[in-house]
């Protein structure tokens, strides 16, 4: 039987946490820790130490006073008081709250990051370094080799009613401030779910990090939305003049909490799911009506209400909107793909009108207009809604981080494929990477390396076929006759160089070519090869090299029968009759054989 002392000045969260931990049938007795105004190190004999002892308290919740000026981090010096005191004192089990803030929020964020993630400090001074401190404070005061059972709980962003931390003040105010052209994917977690969370960490004997996050997410704006709060998008440059003065006086949080309103930061919940057998209650959006309903008073934190309408709305993980995607796809897409560049397709019965597959493609002209006209083509024709491996850098601005998140594109990592292709969905790939995406014009049909043949690993582990297809026309949109090497633009936009064609930078206007696109039979390496093979380097370089090979192929075949850049057919002979694939004729002469 555990006797738990609850340190947090969060007034509403400590009394809920205490009510929570007194039910339990492992805890003998909990209660929170007097504040400093009650004379917690004045008139009790000890301080905290004596507290300890004197209570013979065995199990601490602690969650770290915020600093003054730097509202969104930890009181480190608080917190290192009370690791040498619990140390002394012999505190047999220690819950510390962090926070999921310890990721950072950016671009190159990956989505529903692990706790084995590698944290790096950053040179300038962030929260999320001082949440890594204080994490390393707590290892090294009562974690390693101490005697001390130490847990550490990275709760997502818990918005309370009358809080002070950003989200609470974001989503209680009527106008919220926010960045133009962002939209990210949130986890909120309500404070009912985060109190289990650290009951069941108190009740159990595991030890280490866990992070504690809800299943689903909520868009900003929907969140703003559910809160019935006003959106002001601002820029950020004009947002870091005034919230830099405004924060050095303690009035704001400080310019870096813009991130996580910016860029999605979401955390995985697996570990905690499989380890402590917890998973919360409420979803990210009944954690916002929960929130709204407690601040106008018509309930209670502990008790939260429960609203049809947050029930029945349902939010993609990454950010895919599909009202976004059809409303463009019966206007602009729909211009592009029949008007502007006439599209022509073959070969789309290849891929699956359902189930999981691969897709693999060529992308060229540095804009990735190839992969919106694939994404309308699969969407129109098939009614199947595809995701794209992206590189970091196109999420890095305003409005081209909601154009490609709500198009379905995604961070090109090895745990998201794994997320799509385990749903049954099309995962999109392009092999050759940002390199091929910029090749110069004379090489723009030309395939270059195909990296380290991941798709082939995703395809063989997750039993999915591969489907590769290819486009020509694409590359004139753009065409690349030249390339600067700018190291401050370079290092801005993440390119690996400044692209010089006959219309960008000085006219960014896409020139009309004719577009060709075809889809290839697709290569049914589930039922040729176990899961296993995906750790065989000989038989992942052997189909990759058949992919390749057969893309390379397609494409000659279709350069040999384009008579124009900009006009003609090439799967037409002359009277109107269909021409043979490079496929077909292989499969004619090896009959005719």
């Amino acid at each position: 039987m555990a006797k738990v002392v609850v340190i947090d000045e969060r007034e509403g969260l400590a009394e809920l946490l205490v009510e929570r931990l007194r039910k339990s049938p492992f805890v003998e007795t909990c209660q929170r820790a007097p504040q400093g105004e009650d004379g917690f190190g004045g008139l009790m004999s000890g301080g905290r130490v004596g507290l300890l002892k004197e209570q013979d308290i065995d199990t601490v919740v602690y969650s770290p006073p915020p600093t003054a000026r730097r509202r969104a981090a930890p009181d480190l010096a608080d917190a290192e008081a009370v690791f040498k005191e619990c140390a002394r004192a012999g505190v047999k089990h220690f819950v510390l709250l962090s926070s999921a803030a310890i990721y950072g929020a950016a671009h190159h964020n990956i989505g529903f990051l692990q706790e084995s993630r590698m944290l790096l400090r950053q040179d300038k001074p962030t929260s999320s370094n001082r949440w890594l401190e204080l994490e390393s404070l707590a290892a090294f005061y009562l974690g390693g080799g101490h005697e001390t059972r130490l847990v550490i709980l990275r709760p997502a962003a818990t918005p309370m009613p009358g809080g002070e931390d950003y989200f609470s003040r974001l989503l209680g105010n009527r106008l919220a401030v926010t960045l133009p052209g962002h939209d990210p994917t949130l986890q909120l977690l309500g404070p009912e779910d985060l109190a289990s969370a650290i009951r069941r960490a108190v009740e159990g004997d595991a030890r280490g990090v866990y992070n504690v996050a809800p299943d689903g997410v909520v868009p900003l704006r929907a969140a703003l939305r559910l809160a019935g709060a006003k959106r002001l998008p601002i820029p950020r440059t004009l947002q870091r003049l005034a919230r830099t003065a405004l924060a050095r006086a303690g009035l704001c949080h400080p310019i870096e909490q813009l991130d996580y309103v910016r860029y999605s930061w979401t955390v995985s919940n697996r570990k905690i799911k499989s380890e402590l057998g917890f998973a919360p209650r409420r979803t990210s959006a009944e954690v916002v009506s929960d929130f709204r309903s407690s601040e106008k008073g018509s309930g209670h934190a502990s008790e939260p209400v429960r609203h049809e309408s947050t029930q029945a709305e349902e939010f993609d993980d990454f950010g895919m909107d599909k009202g976004y995607i059809n409303a463009y796809g019966r206007t602009l897409f729909q211009f592009l793909h029949d008007r502007y560049w006439r599209v022509e397709v073959k070969g789309l019965g290849h891929v699956p009108t359902e189930g999981r597959a691969v897709l693999v493609g060529v992308h060229r002209g540095f804009m990735p207009w190839d992969a919106v006209m694939t994404l309308h083509l699969l969407v129109r024709r098939l009614g199947r809604y595809p995701r794209f491996l992206i590189h970091p850098g196109l999420i890095r601005f305003p409005f081209l981080f909601n154009f490609h998140t709500k198009l379905g594109g995604i961070i090109a990592c090895q745990e998201n494929a794994d997320r799509v292709l385990e749903r049954d969905e099309l995962l999109s790939i392009y092999p050759e990477g940002i390199r091929g995406a910029f090749a110069l014009y004379r090489d723009a049909y030309r395939l270059g390396k195909f990296g380290r043949d991941e798709f082939v690993k995703m395809a063989l582990r997750h039993r999915a076929p591969i489907v590769p297809f290819v486009t020509v026309g694409s590359a004139e949109i753009f065409p690349i006759i030249g390339k600067l090497n700018w190291g401050w633009w370079k290092r801005r936009t993440e390119w690996p160089f400044f692209p010089i064609t006959p219309t960008w930078p000085l006219a960014p206007v896409p020139l009309p070519s004719k577009w060709h696109t075809q889809f290839l039979s697709p290569i049914h390496v589930e039922d040729r090869y176990p899961p296993e093979a995906a750790d065989d380097p000989e038989t992942v370089r052997a189909i990759s090299r058949e992919v390749r090979c057969r893309m390379e192929e397609a494409i000659q075949e279709m350069l040999s029968r384009r008579k124009s850049i900009f006009f003609g057919s090439i799967f037409e002979e002359p009277g109107g009759r269909t021409a043979l694939s490079y496929e077909e004729k292989v499969s004619y002469k090896e009959g005719m054989s």
